[in-house]
């Protein structure tokens, strides 16, 4: 089990003074994310994953009075969002509920994964009335809110649709990245769309049976031209981007262009077609993040990585500190 005196419940000032733990061919250096470039060489290829964090957490009541909680996930047509919605087993299609600021919905249908389908009956200005009243979601794990919403955005966001931030990107400054612009290595951009279920723990021990859920992801043309004639390592920038760039390979170190679904879970044994190394986040146990480094680090370098890190006082999770693995003979 993780201490929680390890998860880190807020972000540090600037974003890049965040430590790092690299992590090449099972040999450790303790750095700082500031110090990133020192770690890569002319040639390298940085994907980052530029989506958004678009999901909004509204709080209202039912007629009877009763407290109710929803997360937009997404609209999927005329004022009308997928959610997940808190007591769900309580609001049965029909159900009423008056959000903050007087904007009100109706449950329209109960999902097949749970969620509900919510109607909202404001027309105008909908989507400024959302933001005005709704609160950017943030990990079960993390208690207290972000002061400033946008610490939960990377600096490169772009393209709306996630619940979830991609928590490896956090760590860059504007500045940062030009430095690594300026040490020749090649900045390159995928989108994937996080899901809440990013969250959700692996309970089977058959990892057969996990079910994986399926999330959007696009590359554009142009970062498969980059990865196709990269020079140097190709470093994915959090689990997110090595899902999309796996999901997209059609050979060693070639993707395909275009948009997909992936649903890849990847575990120890895999072999990696694309990434040759990653910057990721430290992870909770018996989650599929943790499998993914596992699979690129081996498992007793992770562990031994892992109990280094908690000895001397790493911040784990989204708003904790940075690990840039470099596989195994890579």
């Amino acid at each position: 089990m993780l201490p929680e005196s390890a998860i880190a419940q807020t972000p540090l000032e600037p974003r890049d003074a965040s430590r790092l733990l690299v992590m090449d061919n099972g040999e450790l250096t303790h750095s700082h994310f500031s110090r990133l470039p020192d770690f890569l060489e002319p040639g390298d290829v940085l994907v980052l994953n530029n989506t958004r964090v678009s999901a909004l957490r509204v709080i209202g009541e039912k007629a009877t009075g009763g407290k109710v909680e929803a997360l937009l996930l997404r609209e999927v047509g005329h004022g009308e969002y997928e959610a997940l919605v808190k007591p769900g087993r309580r609001l049965p299609q029909g159900t009423r509920v008056v959000f903050d600021g007087g904007v009100a919905a109706t449950i329209k249908a109960t999902l097949d994964d749970g969620g509900k389908l919510l109607q909202f009956e404001e027309e105008r200005d909908l989507r400024e009335r959302l933001a005005e009243i709704g609160k950017t979601p943030l990990p079960p794990y993390i208690r207290s809110e972000v002061p400033v919403p946008d610490r939960y955005q990377t600096v490169y966001c772009e393209h709306d649709g996630s619940s979830a931030a991609p928590a490896a990107g956090l760590h860059f400054t504007a500045a940062l990245l030009e430095s690594v612009r300026k040490a020749r290595v090649n900045v390159a951009y995928i989108t994937l769309d996080v899901g809440i279920d990013t969250f959700r723990p692996i309970k089977n021990n058959d990892l057969a049976l996990h079910k994986m859920h399926g999330e959007s992801y696009l590359i554009p043309p142009e970062t498969a031209r980059v990865i196709r004639n990269a020079k140097g390592r190709i470093i994915a920038v959090g689990t997110t981007s090595v899902r999309a760039l796996e999901s997209a390979a059609v050979g060693d170190r070639v993707v395909q262009a275009g948009s997909g679904c992936s649903s890849l879970f990847i575990t120890p044994g895999y072999r990696f077609k694309v990434i040759d190394a990653m910057l990721t986040n430290f992870h909770l146990p018996k989650t599929t993040m943790m499998l993914m480094v596992s699979a690129l680090s081996g498992r007793d370098n992770l562990v031994r990585a892992y109990e280094e890190a908690l000895l001397v006082g790493y911040r784990f999770l989204s708003f904790g500190d940075s690990m840039l693995v470099i596989g195994e003979n890579k």
